[in-house]
């Protein structure tokens, strides 16, 4: 398998997983919750020992290991990303799956299991057609940021929960632009944000600046996800409002 093929099966098969046990009787709450992290988490470190045993992983919920900091693959995960979603058995949560090297995600999968698509860096289409003059933003607290752009540039708020699912509303053109602040880690945005460079999207940091992972930190607390179409105009409302 390739890098590429072998993300999208992983990511698959996590969301199959993850399907079969957020349909139990037996769990609700916070323990359908913790039940699915850990039994995604289990099954993405098998299946990467077995099929990729040399290359480094970083998991939101596995212990980071500094080895990866020199390692010249990393595999940047988060099996579960939307677990409030997930315990609620709505349908707002993904599986991501980043290959990165030199700070760069090269082959990425993003899975949304309640949906069944799967969507790789390899095979995405380009992001194009018209404008929806829509945003997607955290349901439960949109950043000050997001609010502000949308409101200078008319753009209709539109409430999601996973960053993942957020991410590919801008793939989709469900919506034009994802703008968050506040708080993320790499595995939240490593596989969406491959996936929607391959789209031919812009993505950087509220600053402009390049996302880069497998850093020693693992916090990347803010992001742009966008149409380059909208790119200078988001970027212009957010340089103003760090003036």
């Amino acid at each position: 398998m390739t890098d590429e093929e072998f993300a999208a099966r992983l990511a698959h098969d996590t969301g199959q997983l993850l399907l079969a046990v957020n349909n139990t009787s037996l769990l609700s709450s916070h323990d359908l919750g913790d039940a699915g992290d850990s039994l995604a988490q289990d099954f993405i470190a098998r299946t990467l020992e077995l099929h990729r045993p040399n290359d480094a992983v970083l998991s939101e919920e596995a212990r980071d290991d500094a080895a990866r900091l020199t390692a010249k693959r990393v595999w940047i995960v988060d099996p579960l990303d939307g677990t409030s979603e997930y315990r609620r058995r709505g349908e707002d949560w993904a599986v991501h799956i980043a290959l990165v090297q030199n700070g760069v995600p090269t082959a990425s999968a993003v899975a949304l299991p309640p949906r069944g698509t799967v969507f790789r860096s390899d095979t995405v289409g380009k992001a194009d057609g018209p404008l929806t003059r829509s945003m997607v933003v955290s349901r439960g607290r949109p950043p000050m940021e997001a609010l502000l752009v949308a409101k200078r540039l008319g753009m209709q708020l539109d409430p999601v929960n996973s960053a993942g699912v957020k991410a590919m509303a801008v793939v989709e053109g469900r919506a034009d632009a994802y703008v968050h602040a506040g708080g993320q880690h790499q595995w939240d945005s490593a596989a969406p944000v491959g996936v929607a460079l391959a789209a031919g999207l812009w993505c950087s940091r509220l600053s402009g600046a390049p996302l880069v992972y497998n850093t020693r930190s693992t916090y990347l607390p803010d992001l742009v996800i966008c149409r380059q179409e909208v790119k200078d105009d988001i970027l212009s409302v957010l340089h103003a409002l760090r003036r």
